[in-house]
């Protein structure tokens, strides 16, 4: 009886300090069959009531108003909302990528508010909500037969009108990117001073929509960003007191990690979308949908893609009238690209207007240039911990360039915060795009995977059983 106590005593210590110090880990690898089994599982699961309303509001920021614009959902019942050891409600704040708006992540958050209960808030970057129709869907094509081209609202009663721009076609990315169509605003309009103040209108945006829905004293905050929005997530872990962590799924990382990351241009020079001029934006046609088309094909059915060239050009031409009502404009190559020139442009431009003194000149320009990378300092609150999922068919996050490039930059931060990389052998770049077997791609394996995460203190840097 004695020996059994003992071994029994032993045995207690040697697996406290996993359960105590909440030493959980993701998987490096889910694997196809994995996913279908877990996405069965989980879309199986008896639904939560969930209520979803828009929120549409209004903030200063560089001296203009912006028209800020984001989806709220939550179970009916606040107290199905779960919650840590600390007593704070989990929140799920949610960025689109680079083409579309807060829709997009509509299925995604009702997963994650319907099957676990999660307050969920997606915000729509400033700019791109059509805020002159409810359904939110732009009307016509990007590119007009007069001439002029979709453009942001900013503030719904100051429309950027035709002669605020001038239409340019820029070849220098061919290869990657096709004949790119920019709107160069001309300095001193209303378009011009916009694009130079939406960096921090960004970050002013984030900030308020999550004091609205998730203020600090009653939540903890996993912030996830697709794609381009990524580095404006990872740029908010920082700005925001209780973001916990980044829940990561086809996220960029910071801007000047992903300039790194990403894949050859094919330009000579090696130009990226960073520098292009800030003053100018990106009008997105169907070039946007064949980015993605053209290596997604490749990585999926090899060199044979190309016996069927004629098929995947139709078949381009018919998403691209499909998703056309989403926004597909880019005002955020800077931050996306680390930029670091053009958002010093952009923040001279800015202190300009507002006739800051030489010395609030610079301080601007290194508060923007600071949008492209992690801050550092002992007054700095750290990047906190992240996960970071890629899916199988993905252009612009391949785990062979991850294991290169994107850990080590990180490993090199000051401090260096905790990343782990999973890879799902399923899915494309639209991690939500439904696949046989999976109707929701791989998207419900790693929602599994971040409430695993969450539940079990990878996150949390004191024990999850206090």
């Amino acid at each position: 009886m004695n020996k059994l106590l003992i071994f029994t005593f032993i045995l207690v210590i040697l697996i406290t300090p996993t359960i105590c110090l909440g030493e959980w880990e993701p998987p490096s690898e889910v694997t196809h069959e994995q996913i279908v089994e877990i996405s069965q599982e989980i879309l199986a699961m008896l639904d939560i009531p969930i209520e979803v309303h828009e929120d549409i509001f209004r903030i200063p920021v560089l001296g203009m108003d912006w028209d800020i614009g984001g989806m709220v959902y939550q179970p009916k019942d606040p107290s199905q909302i779960p919650t840590l050891p600390d007593g704070k409600k989990i929140g799920i704040f949610l960025l689109h990528g680079g083409a579309a708006d807060h829709r997009f992540m509509n299925n995604a958050a009702r997963l994650l508010a319907g099957k676990f209960g999660f307050k969920v808030v997606a915000m729509t970057y400033p700019g791109r909500l059509y805020l002159l129709n409810p359904s939110r869907n732009w009307p016509g094509d990007t590119i007009k037969s007069d001439g002029s081209v979709r453009t942001p609202i900013w503030n719904k009663d100051k429309l950027i009108t035709r002669d605020q721009y001038e239409v340019v076609e820029d070849k220098s990315m061919l290869p990657k990117y096709g004949t790119k169509i920019l709107a160069c605003a001309k300095e001193g309009t209303e378009f011009y001073n916009r694009l130079a103040a939406y960096p921090m209108a960004f970050e002013e945006a984030g900030k308020a929509m999550m004091q609205r829905h998730f203020p600090p004293v009653e939540y903890s905050i996993y912030i996830h960003g697709h794609s381009t929005g990524g580095p404006f997530a990872f740029m908010l872990t920082q700005r925001v007191e209780n973001i916990l962590g980044v829940v990561g799924m086809e996220t960029s990382p910071f801007g000047y990690i992903y300039r790194s990351q990403g894949r050859p241009s094919g330009n000579p020079y090696g130009k990226t979308q960073g520098e292009l001029p800030f003053s100018c934006l990106g009008v997105g046609n169907w070039r946007t949908v064949a980015v993605y088309a053209g290596p997604e094909a490749l990585m999926q059915e090899g060199g044979k893609a190309l016996m069927r060239l004629p098929m995947l050009m139709e078949e381009v031409y018919e998403r691209w009238d499909k998703v056309k009502t989403y926004p597909y404009f880019r005002a955020e190559n800077s931050v996306h690209f680390g930029g670091t020139r053009e958002l010093a442009r952009a923040a001279q431009a800015t202190a300009k207007r507002l006739d800051f003194s030489s010395e609030k000149t610079q301080e601007l320009i290194k508060y923007y240039v600071g949008y492209s990378r992690e801050l550092s300092g002992s007054d700095v609150k750290p990047v906190p911990p992240v996960i970071l999922g890629i899916v199988a068919a993905s252009a612009d996050h391949q785990y062979e360039a991850y294991r290169r490039i994107t850990l080590p930059m990180f490993a090199g931060m000051n401090p260096p915060p905790k990343v782990r990389l999973v890879a799902f052998k399923a899915g494309t770049h639209g991690y939500t795009s439904a696949e046989p077997d999976l109707p929701m791609g791989p998207f419900p394996a790693a929602a599994k995977l971040w409430y695993d995460a969450i539940m079990n203190g990878y996150y949390r840097n004191t024990p999850v059983f206090d």
